[in-house]
């Protein structure tokens, strides 16, 4: 059955494997620790058909762009604005991470969710600002414990893909990377279980079912859909692999090369 379903589900593109360090590495020291264990556990590993993408702190990005220049990877930023300029203090803007030498920008995460209240509507609005400077939209889609509880999960998913995706075309969607971040599952949250590969790959269809329904089925197989909650190397093949996903968005894990590297080898073999 698992094998069926990677078969049918499978793309003809990169996978995607992006590391959200979050408000981690606090000094240059240990920036510099964490090149030289990036560097050289990606050395000793054979990754291949996978974009990794490195979202740390925004202070980091520019020594990430020139500090990483191996194959196939690329820097992310972890949040924008929803304004490109302006009076906004402590913020920053899609043309700023652009400038700086981003590539990707994570949208919605549920952090962002959660700490700041982030709203659909703010999210479509940062989607829109980041195509136009550039930036690939990796943006978080997923239900929390309440809805999972309540039988309202697929409701919750419907909900913020309508929402994040108002007024996009699909030449823009083509463009952007879905992730499917069931919140209940994140780490911080402390989860009794983790979704199982069939949990997953439901959510992937429902997901292709979204983007058929508004964007036609000749784009479904160009969107790539990643899973991110709780990923781990020990985790990586039911979360990822057997649920036929297009990569992984990895929190806790990235912090440790070791583990990263682990990761994207995983969803490369497959």
């Amino acid at each position: 059955m698992k094998n069926l379903a990677r078969k049918a589900l499978k793309k003809n593109m990169n996978k995607l494997v992006a590391a959200n360090i979050k408000m981690n590495i606090l000094t240059l020291a240990e920036r510099e620790r964490y090149f030289a264990s990036l560097k050289e556990e990606f050395r000793k590993r054979k990754v291949e058909n996978v974009e990794i993408v490195l979202c740390p702190p925004f202070v980091h990005v520019e020594s990430f762009k020139k500090n990483i220049k191996m194959k196939n990877f690329f820097v992310g930023v972890q949040n924008i604005f929803q304004e490109e300029k302006g009076p906004f203090t402590g913020e920053v803007s899609a043309p700023m991470a652009k400038s700086a030498g981003a590539d990707y920008v994570i949208l919605g995460h549920s952090d962002r969710r959660k700490y700041f209240h982030d709203t659909d509507e703010q999210i479509n609005r940062k989607i829109i600002l980041a195509l136009k400077s550039g930036l690939t939209p990796i943006v978080c889609i997923g239900e929390n414990a309440g809805e999972k509880k309540s039988g309202k999960g697929e409701e919750a998913v419907f909900r913020q893909l309508k929402g994040c995706f108002k007024n996009i075309n699909s030449v823009q969607m083509e463009k952007i990377i879905v992730c499917y971040e069931p919140v209940w599952a994140i780490s911080t949250n402390n989860p009794d279980h983790l979704p199982t590969s069939n949990e997953i790959m439901t959510a992937k269809l429902l997901m292709k079912k979204f983007i058929v329904d508004n964007f036609g089925a000749k784009l479904v197989e160009k969107v790539r859909i990643i899973y991110g909650g709780s990923v781990s190397s020990a985790n990586v093949e039911e979360s990822c692999v057997d649920s036929a996903m297009d990569g992984a968005l990895v929190g806790k894990e990235s912090l440790a090369p070791f583990q990263f590297a682990k990761i994207a080898e995983a969803i490369g073999k497959n």
